[in-house]
């Protein structure tokens, strides 16, 4: 009998695309798998989810809002009311077992699911374990998790170090740089800058593109920039007309903009960390400062130690970032190392590692 599965969670990039490649990897090694994911109402699980090819049902839940206290009223509310959706939920499915793999959505699923014996799976992406992760972790039957030391969070016998799974179109791409470049309809003469600062944005890193954007033109190299929602109409009146740019809120096809770029600017969330490690790609690294346990630090850190890559506080990015990404693009010898180095920690069947955890761990 076909086993059905629930996957939980999302918010950001680095939830859902993880999601999506376990999904995958859950199909591939038992194809009549009935999967359904559970994400947050509004939020951009709801349309990227459909557009792989599954369904999901949304749930009233809302995160802490930090900066208006107000707005968090009704969160308690919320709260109650996802739990009896989720109810509904686990009764309807009937699931063997719950996945969470982060974002605040995926709490009242697991929950409920282990307050019902359903074995329960989490995926912590991050060196730091988020708050949610560390209390669902007691109970859960494994935690996936990128690296060691996490001993910390989750009891010893239920961590399994996979690595952070990276979606297939990258994993899999035969995309040149010639066909990336010519996608976004740049010039593959030239040397090409991506800029990507997570699905949704990163005001540092688009602010330090702002101030200096001219002198992409002046240092003969192109750009693709990829903003997030909240920059996307500053940027694209600040393009306009402009040879050489490339500009929108989101890629969707990411390894087209790997292929193309001779550099990468990104934030360092773990997620990010795993694709750019398998598409190999020298990166500058603009830490999010405001991450818990400033982790993102850690993970550029990390990589930096290891000839892996360039760091630059988010502080100084205005300043710095623009001029060390164009005197960089002109280093062969120093792209060439960055390269190599990055290629190395590159981690590609970490989403088969989890599926197969997942149905060894379901199976009667």
């Amino acid at each position: 009998m076909s086993k059905r599965i629930i996957i939980a969670g999302g918010g950001t990039g680095g939830h859902i695309f993880p999601a999506i490649a376990i999904a995958g990897a859950l199909k591939q090694q038992q194809p009549d798998i009935e999967l359904l994911f559970v994400g947050a109402r509004g939020k951009m699980e709801m349309e990227k989810v459909p557009q792989a090819g599954y369904r999901i049902e949304g749930i009233t839940i809302a995160g802490f809002n930090r900066s208006s206290l107000i707005k968090n009223i009704s969160l308690p509310f919320k709260l109650i009311k996802s739990f009896f959706q989720v109810g509904r939920i686990l009764k309807t499915f009937a699931p063997d077992a719950v996945v969470g793999v982060g974002g605040y959505s995926s709490f009242p699923v697991l929950r409920s699911a282990q307050a019902k014996g359903i074995p329960t799976f989490i995926h912590e992406s991050n060196s730091f374990a988020g708050k949610s992760n560390i209390l669902l972790g007691k109970k859960a039957t494994r935690v996936f998790v990128a690296g060691d030391g996490m001993e910390k969070f989750f009891p010893a016998d239920r961590i399994v170090i996979t690595g952070n799974p990276v979606r297939k179109n990258i994993v899999e791409s035969k995309v040149t740089r010639e066909e990336g470049i010519r996608f976004f309809g740049l010039d593959p003469a030239l040397p090409t800058v991506f800029s990507t600062g997570g699905s949704l944005g990163a005001k540092g890193i688009n602010e330090a593109i702002a101030a200096r954007i001219n002198e992409f033109a002046e240092a003969n190299t192109q750009l693709i920039w990829q903003t997030g929602k909240p920059f996307a109409s500053q940027a694209a009146a600040l393009c306009a007309g402009k040879a050489g740019i490339w500009t929108s809120d989101f890629v969707s096809q990411m390894e087209y903009a790997f292929a193309a770029a001779d550099v990468v600017i990104s934030r360092s969330g773990a997620m990010s960390i795993a694709e750019l490690c398998v598409a190999a790609k020298p990166v500058v690294f603009v830490p999010f400062p405001f991450a818990a346990e400033d982790h993102q630090t850690a993970n550029a850190r990390h990589l930096v130690d290891k000839g892996a890559g360039l760091l630059i506080k988010d502080s100084e990015a205005k300043d710095t970032l623009v001029r060390a990404v164009l005197a960089l693009s002109k280093d062969k010898t120093k792209l060439a190392d960055l390269k190599t180095n990055i290629g190395r920690l590159a981690i590609t069947d970490a989403a088969s590692r989890i599926a197969r955890e997942i149905l060894n761990g379901t199976s009667q």
